[in-house]
């Protein structure tokens, strides 16, 4: 077996028994048998434990960006559009695919429990994404907006996406199952997301100036004035 193979063995081991035991529960021990290599390949590879842990966690962001990507957005694409699309990209990686789910099951160990990979986890993938939204966010809000409400307004959007991965049991003992199936879809879930976002933003109008059509598909109601953002950003500047 090559040298490149057993440290690939080792990280793909080491991350399903990671995701399932956290950092301190789980063993180096139980990672090489997982691996079916010698104890002593985990220092030779990777040095002890904590690097081989923020090894793992690292190629499990790195796995789960590369399953659910970013669209390409033109010049033409609306900020709107983006943000819809962001949206179901995140809760797509969050809850949407059967790939490996692990790797979202470790990041959030890290998310809610942080260890010395946080902080790398953070500067290479989570803060980019997080930069990605805040220029979407930048294209919609009038131009004076300073920074730190664009990061409060940022953080707000993605607990909502948080909540149905965090708080995913809860939900499901909260609300029926059919209700779930009817309406609790990635991309279902990204357009409220959305929507309500939109609307508290001045984009959209507010839920309680719709009507409904019978599709069930929230629609502007007749006769409703509502600024583009455009025309919000002319009227502000």
């Amino acid at each position: 077996m090559s040298t490149d193979d057993t440290r690939t063995r080792i990280l793909n081991a080491a991350g399903p028994v990671f995701a399932e035991k956290g950092f301190s529960d789980a063993t180096v021990r139980d990672i090489c048998q997982a691996a079916n290599v010698n104890v002593a390949s985990v220092n030779y590879h990777f040095g002890d434990k904590e690097q081989l842990y923020i090894a793992t966690v690292t190629q499990a962001r790195e796995l789960r960006v590369r399953q659910v990507q970013f669209p390409v957005w033109s010049e033409e694409t609306s900020p709107e559009e983006k943000l819809r699309d962001y949206l179901k990209t995140m809760i797509t990686r969050m809850l949407g695919t059967n790939q490996a789910p692990w790797q979202v099951t470790l990041m959030m160990r890290e998310v809610l429990h942080p260890t010395a990979a946080c902080k790398a986890l953070v500067k290479d993938h989570f803060r980019p994404d997080f930069d990605l939204l805040v220029g979407i966010l930048r294209e919609i809000m009038p131009e004076e907006t300073p920074d730190f409400k664009l990061h409060l307004i940022g953080f707000s959007i993605l607990g909502q996406c948080l909540n149905y991965r965090v708080a995913g049991e809860v939900v499901s003992i909260m609300i029926d199952e059919q209700e779930r199936r009817d309406h609790y879809s990635v991309p279902q879930l990204a357009e409220h997301i959305a929507e309500f976002s939109l609307a508290a933003l001045g984009c959209i109008a507010p839920y309680s100036e719709r009507t409904t059509s019978e599709s069930g598909r929230n629609i502007p109601a007749p006769n409703h004035s509502h600024a583009s953002t455009s025309a919000r950003r002319s009227v502000s500047r």
